[in-house]
Protein backbone atom coordinates (compact mmCIF):
# COMPACT_ATOMS: atom_id res chain seq x y z
CA UNK A 1 0.00 0.00 0.00
CA UNK A 2 1.34 3.44 -0.94
CA UNK A 3 1.60 5.90 1.91
CA UNK A 4 0.44 9.33 0.83
CA UNK A 5 0.91 12.57 2.65
CA UNK A 6 -1.91 15.01 3.34
CA UNK A 7 -0.60 17.30 0.58
CA UNK A 8 -0.59 14.47 -1.96
CA UNK A 9 -4.13 13.42 -0.99
CA UNK A 10 -5.31 17.03 -1.36
CA UNK A 11 -3.71 17.40 -4.81
CA UNK A 12 -5.12 14.07 -6.01
CA UNK A 13 -8.59 15.00 -4.73
CA UNK A 14 -8.56 18.41 -6.43
CA UNK A 15 -7.38 16.89 -9.72
CA UNK A 16 -9.91 14.04 -9.62
CA UNK A 17 -12.86 16.28 -8.71
CA UNK A 18 -11.93 18.85 -11.37
CA UNK A 19 -11.61 16.20 -14.07
CA UNK A 20 -14.87 14.51 -13.09
CA UNK A 21 -16.74 17.82 -13.10
CA UNK A 22 -15.44 18.75 -16.56
CA UNK A 23 -16.24 15.31 -18.01
CA UNK A 24 -19.68 15.24 -16.37
CA UNK A 25 -20.48 18.66 -17.83
CA UNK A 26 -20.08 17.21 -21.33
CA UNK A 27 -22.23 14.10 -20.77
CA UNK A 28 -24.84 15.21 -18.23
CA UNK A 29 -27.31 17.95 -19.17
CA UNK A 30 -27.31 19.71 -15.83
CA UNK A 31 -27.04 23.54 -15.59
CA UNK A 32 -24.88 23.39 -12.45
CA UNK A 33 -22.33 21.05 -14.01
CA UNK A 34 -22.30 23.00 -17.27
CA UNK A 35 -21.67 26.29 -15.44
CA UNK A 36 -18.93 24.71 -13.31
CA UNK A 37 -17.29 23.28 -16.41
CA UNK A 38 -17.37 26.68 -18.11
CA UNK A 39 -15.84 28.40 -15.06
CA UNK A 40 -13.06 25.80 -14.74
CA UNK A 41 -12.27 26.05 -18.45
CA UNK A 42 -12.09 29.84 -18.17
CA UNK A 43 -9.64 29.46 -15.27
CA UNK A 44 -7.62 27.07 -17.43
CA UNK A 45 -7.48 29.56 -20.28
CA UNK A 46 -6.30 32.29 -17.91
CA UNK A 47 -3.63 30.03 -16.41
CA UNK A 48 -2.48 29.00 -19.89
CA UNK A 49 -2.18 32.67 -20.89
CA UNK A 50 -0.16 33.40 -17.74
CA UNK A 51 2.08 30.40 -18.45
CA UNK A 52 2.61 31.68 -22.01
CA UNK A 53 3.51 35.12 -20.66
CA UNK A 54 5.98 33.57 -18.21
CA UNK A 55 7.52 31.58 -21.06
CA UNK A 56 7.91 34.73 -23.18
CA UNK A 57 9.53 36.61 -20.28
CA UNK A 58 11.88 33.68 -19.70
CA UNK A 59 12.77 33.60 -23.42
CA UNK A 60 13.55 37.31 -23.39
CA UNK A 61 15.63 37.09 -20.21
CA UNK A 62 17.68 34.13 -21.50
CA UNK A 63 18.51 35.74 -24.84
CA UNK A 64 19.07 39.15 -23.26
CA UNK A 65 21.61 37.64 -20.86
CA UNK A 66 23.37 36.02 -23.82
CA UNK A 67 23.59 39.38 -25.58
CA UNK A 68 24.89 41.11 -22.45
CA UNK A 69 27.55 38.46 -21.79
CA UNK A 70 28.49 38.41 -25.52
CA UNK A 71 28.52 34.68 -25.93
CA UNK A 72 29.39 33.03 -29.25
CA UNK A 73 25.72 32.71 -30.24
CA UNK A 74 24.78 36.21 -29.03
CA UNK A 75 24.16 37.43 -32.60
CA UNK A 76 21.29 34.95 -32.96
CA UNK A 77 19.88 36.03 -29.61
CA UNK A 78 20.02 39.65 -30.77
CA UNK A 79 18.15 38.78 -33.97
CA UNK A 80 15.48 36.96 -31.93
CA UNK A 81 15.03 39.90 -29.56
CA UNK A 82 14.84 42.51 -32.34
CA UNK A 83 12.39 40.40 -34.36
CA UNK A 84 10.26 39.73 -31.29
CA UNK A 85 9.95 43.38 -30.27
CA UNK A 86 9.31 44.60 -33.82
CA UNK A 87 6.55 42.01 -34.29
CA UNK A 88 5.11 42.78 -30.85
CA UNK A 89 5.03 46.53 -31.45
CA UNK A 90 3.52 46.22 -34.92
CA UNK A 91 0.87 43.76 -33.72
CA UNK A 92 0.00 45.83 -30.65
CA UNK A 93 -0.27 49.13 -32.54
CA UNK A 94 -1.90 48.05 -35.79
CA UNK A 95 -3.46 44.64 -35.10
CA UNK A 96 -2.88 41.25 -36.73
CA UNK A 97 -4.81 42.11 -39.93
CA UNK A 98 -2.90 45.28 -40.77
CA UNK A 99 -0.79 45.31 -43.92
CA UNK A 100 2.41 45.66 -41.86
CA UNK A 101 1.58 42.57 -39.79
CA UNK A 102 0.64 40.68 -42.94
CA UNK A 103 3.89 41.83 -44.59
CA UNK A 104 5.90 40.38 -41.69
CA UNK A 105 3.98 37.11 -41.98
CA UNK A 106 4.12 36.80 -45.77
CA UNK A 107 7.68 37.97 -46.37
CA UNK A 108 9.49 36.90 -43.18
CA UNK A 109 7.76 34.08 -41.32
CA UNK A 110 6.32 32.23 -44.32
CA UNK A 111 9.62 32.08 -46.30
CA UNK A 112 11.47 30.90 -43.18
CA UNK A 113 8.92 28.14 -42.56
CA UNK A 114 9.02 27.12 -46.23
CA UNK A 115 12.82 26.96 -46.16
CA UNK A 116 12.75 24.80 -43.03
CA UNK A 117 10.29 22.43 -44.68
CA UNK A 118 12.52 22.22 -47.74
CA UNK A 119 15.55 21.44 -45.57
CA UNK A 120 13.51 18.80 -43.74
CA UNK A 121 12.62 17.12 -47.05
CA UNK A 122 16.27 17.04 -48.15
CA UNK A 123 17.33 15.65 -44.75
CA UNK A 124 14.72 12.90 -45.02
CA UNK A 125 16.06 11.91 -48.44
CA UNK A 126 19.64 11.81 -47.11
CA UNK A 127 18.49 9.78 -44.09
CA UNK A 128 16.75 7.31 -46.39
CA UNK A 129 19.88 6.95 -48.54
CA UNK A 130 22.07 6.35 -45.47
CA UNK A 131 19.55 3.86 -44.14
CA UNK A 132 19.61 2.06 -47.47
CA UNK A 133 23.42 1.92 -47.44
CA UNK A 134 23.75 0.67 -43.87
CA UNK A 135 20.73 -1.61 -43.49
CA UNK A 136 19.05 -2.25 -46.83
CA UNK A 137 15.60 -3.74 -46.33
CA UNK A 138 12.13 -3.50 -47.80
CA UNK A 139 10.97 -0.65 -45.58
CA UNK A 140 13.96 1.57 -46.38
CA UNK A 141 13.50 0.96 -50.12
CA UNK A 142 9.79 1.83 -49.87
CA UNK A 143 10.56 4.95 -47.84
CA UNK A 144 13.11 6.22 -50.36
CA UNK A 145 10.87 5.37 -53.32
CA UNK A 146 7.86 7.17 -51.85
CA UNK A 147 9.95 10.21 -50.85
CA UNK A 148 11.34 10.53 -54.37
CA UNK A 149 7.86 10.25 -55.91
CA UNK A 150 6.50 12.95 -53.57
CA UNK A 151 9.38 15.35 -54.26
CA UNK A 152 9.56 14.79 -58.02
CA UNK A 153 5.76 14.82 -58.32
CA UNK A 154 5.59 18.19 -56.58
CA UNK A 155 7.98 20.02 -58.93
CA UNK A 156 7.58 20.40 -62.68
CA UNK A 157 10.22 18.71 -64.84
CA UNK A 158 9.88 19.30 -68.62
CA UNK A 159 11.08 15.89 -69.84
CA UNK A 160 8.89 13.89 -67.44
CA UNK A 161 5.20 13.19 -67.74
CA UNK A 162 3.66 15.42 -65.05
CA UNK A 163 0.25 13.79 -64.92
CA UNK A 164 1.51 10.31 -63.99
CA UNK A 165 3.76 11.59 -61.19
CA UNK A 166 1.06 13.96 -59.95
CA UNK A 167 -1.50 11.14 -59.86
CA UNK A 168 0.93 8.89 -57.97
CA UNK A 169 1.70 11.68 -55.51
CA UNK A 170 -2.00 12.46 -54.99
CA UNK A 171 -2.79 8.76 -54.46
CA UNK A 172 -0.03 8.43 -51.86
CA UNK A 173 -1.18 11.55 -50.03
CA UNK A 174 -4.85 10.62 -50.26
CA UNK A 175 -4.78 6.95 -49.18
CA UNK A 176 -1.61 5.72 -47.37
CA UNK A 177 -0.70 9.06 -45.78
CA UNK A 178 -4.27 9.81 -44.71
CA UNK A 179 -4.68 6.31 -43.27
CA UNK A 180 -1.41 6.55 -41.36
CA UNK A 181 -2.24 10.03 -40.06
CA UNK A 182 -5.63 8.85 -38.83
CA UNK A 183 -4.01 5.89 -37.09
CA UNK A 184 -1.53 8.21 -35.38
CA UNK A 185 -4.34 10.55 -34.30
CA UNK A 186 -6.37 7.64 -32.90
CA UNK A 187 -3.30 6.39 -31.04
CA UNK A 188 -2.67 9.85 -29.59
CA UNK A 189 -6.32 10.08 -28.52
CA UNK A 190 -6.22 6.68 -26.81
CA UNK A 191 -2.93 7.54 -25.10
CA UNK A 192 -4.37 10.87 -23.93
CA UNK A 193 -7.44 9.12 -22.51
CA UNK A 194 -5.29 6.54 -20.71
CA UNK A 195 -3.01 9.25 -19.29
CA UNK A 196 -6.00 11.32 -18.19
CA UNK A 197 -7.57 8.34 -16.41
CA UNK A 198 -4.28 7.59 -14.62
CA UNK A 199 -4.07 11.22 -13.49
CA UNK A 200 -7.69 11.21 -12.31
CA UNK A 201 -7.13 7.99 -10.34
CA UNK A 202 -3.91 9.33 -8.83
CA UNK A 203 -1.64 6.75 -10.44
CA UNK A 204 0.34 9.51 -12.18
CA UNK A 205 0.90 12.82 -10.39
CA UNK A 206 2.71 15.22 -12.74
CA UNK A 207 1.51 18.21 -10.72
CA UNK A 208 3.85 17.20 -7.87
CA UNK A 209 7.01 17.81 -9.93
Amino acid sequence: MVNLSAKQILLISITAVTGIVILSGYFIDDPVLINLRAIILQWTIILAAVALLVGVINLISVHFSKVITRKRSSIYSLVILVSFFITLIVGALYGPTNHLSLWIFNYVQLPIETSLLGITAVILILAAIRMLNRRPNTLSIIFLFVAVIIMVGTVSIPWLEPSLLAEARDWILRIPVTGGARGIIIGIALGTIATGLRVLMGADRPYEN
